[in-house]
């Protein structure tokens, strides 16, 4: 693998895989109201949150974390007024005390916060809007959860940067099967060892706190109840009982993927339960994350990080892939691993982040498992059946189409439908 293509996955690596509080969409919001009360200096008296509809589909059924389990769009915000630091990124409401919350309550009954729907902007798109009877400032972050793009204060420009496509140093575009395979097989450890290590400790923290716990409708609980000593049910289990906590509310930070903690855990349970089992080294463990976080990422650069496609399954069918190579699966293993999965799962709907997120991960790890079973005794959906074909990257290619410009209708009735409309 070339020098500058060893780099590049690194990049890419070191800026997604990051810690985040909570589902990312409330989050981002409340890290757009921080920062707007920070640029403007003082308590605002008015407040205006335009969001785009995938983020108010995804803010609406999920538990704003450290905010006594307030939903939606207003309560993200203003905890992001009140109680928020921005400097601490996608961790910004992680300080929030009773008091922020107790005044969140207050100005939500209130009416603090305007909500509206922005039209006719990206998928991601958050625009954050504070006034006092003197100032004016506007926060804007788009393409991604944490990336500012716009600071302006009294019509004046203080900041601006474009999206993240062209800010960052990782270029997506170059993600391809056979480097991702050799980046696994051939990256220095100690180069990755601090991001794995934190994904996995994180990860399953959240995991066990949802195996343990109540925490939405205990997905992870049942099929941990239910599946006995089962592998298979296990790495469902631990996936799924990560979700339960984080789409309600659970405070604990998650690595996320593709700016998404849902498929951060996705992507991290099953193999740390695989790897267990199977004594797996943490070299093994560690290469076959990279593996599947970068197949995970390089799938999403197709379909985007907000759409109507349900972005578990392709962290589920990535996770596919890297528990065939702690099997010690050869390159065509996995790309056969890659089309199963999607062959099968492909096409689950986003209705939104919500408690049953939980279960749509389930099944998207059990496609991926599946894909592998299939995969290693040679078996594999064949060119010709649906959006498969006999190359595993076109196979990627064609998913992320659907996802991204097919389903674009369907994403507009689901917000229609959740909205009442």
């Amino acid at each position: 693998m070339d020098k500058k293509q060893y780099e590049n996955y690194l990049s890419i690596m070191r800026e997604e895989l990051i810690p985040a509080m909570g589902c990312t969409e409330p989050i981002a919001v409340a890290l757009a109201a921080a920062k707007a009360r920070d640029v403007l200096g003082a308590m605002p008296k008015s407040m205006v949150c335009r969001c785009s509809g995938n983020i108010i589909k995804n803010v609406k059924g999920v538990v704003v974390p450290n905010s006594g389990g307030q939903k939606g769009i207003a309560p993200a915000a203003i905890l992001g007024i009140v109680g928020g630091d921005a400097s601490k990124g996608l961790e910004v409401i992680a300080g929030a005390d009773e008091a922020a919350v107790s005044k969140t309550r207050e100005l939500v009954a209130a009416g603090f916060c305007q909500c509206e729907l922005a039209e006719g902007v990206e998928n991601l798109y958050v625009r954050v809007e504070v006034a006092t009877d003197t100032d004016r400032v506007v926060v804007e972050i788009r393409t991604n959860h944490d990336h500012i793009s716009l600071i302006e204060k009294n019509g004046d420009v203080l900041f601006t940067q474009p999206d993240v496509a062209q800010s960052r140093k990782g270029d997506k575009s170059k993600l391809n099967f056979e480097d991702i395979y050799t980046f696994a097989n051939t990256v220095q450890l100690d180069d990755v060892r601090p991001i794995l290590e934190h994904q996995v400790q994180c990860n399953t923290a959240i995991s066990q706190e949802g195996l343990k716990n109540d925490w939405g409708a205990c997905v992870g609980k049942t099929l941990a109840a239910m599946g006995g000593d089962d592998i298979r049910m296990k790495a469902r289990a631990a996936a799924a009982a990560g979700s339960d906590a984080r789409m309600n509310g659970c405070s604990l930070p998650v690595v996320i993927t593709s700016g998404s903690g849902n498929q951060g855990i996705t992507c991290t349970m099953p193999l740390v339960v695989y790897a267990r089992q199977l004594g797996s080294t943490e070299e093994q463990l560690y290469r076959a994350l990279a593996l599947t976080d970068l197949l995970a990422l390089y799938q999403k650069y197709y379909v985007g990080n907000l759409s109507a496609y349900c972005g578990a399954v392709s962290a589920g069918a990535a996770a596919g892939c890297g528990i065939a190579y702690l099997y010690g699966s050869d390159l065509d293993t996995i790309k056969r691993t890659m089309i199963n999965a999607l062959g099968d799962v492909g096409g689950i709907v986003c209705d939104g982040a919500k408690a049953s997120c939980a279960a749509k991960i389930s099944s998207a790890v059990d496609a991926g498992i599946q894909g592998y079973e299939m995969a290693k005794l040679g078996r594999v959906f064949p060119f010709g059946e649906g959006l498969v074909e006999k190359d595993a990257d076109q196979t990627v290619r064609n998913y992320g189409r659907v996802g991204k410009k097919g389903m674009k209708s369907t994403d507009v009735e689901i917000l229609n439908i959740m909205l009442g409309n």
